[in-house]
């Protein structure tokens, strides 16, 4: 299954929020997938000096992607495909 990077804006000192955030970011990607939209939540990458999140999903589509970090109120900026080395040589 493909994977997507959900960009966040995400501050500085707000690190304790990140985990707030991929708590929903988990929940809104099982019910998802209990709605039948197979989404898994794969975690997160905070760069506190950019001041921006990353969350990574594994969703069919870049639109359910999208959906998981609407639902999980990470008010995404971009949802981009995200290719991990491992994957580069398939």
């Amino acid at each position: 299954m493909p994977s997507y990077l959900v960009e966040t804006y995400l501050a500085r000192g707000a690190a304790g929020a990140r985990a707030a955030r991929e708590r929903r970011a988990r929940s809104a990607a099982e019910e998802l997938t209990r709605e039948g939209t197979r989404v898994r939540f794969e975690g997160s990458i905070h760069v506190p000096e950019d001041e921006i999140c990353f969350f990574t999903f594994d969703a069919p589509s870049s639109r359910d992607a999208a959906l998981a970090a609407q639902r999980a109120e990470l008010d995404p900026f971009r949802v981009v495909h995200a290719v991990s080395s491992g994957e580069e040589h398939r």
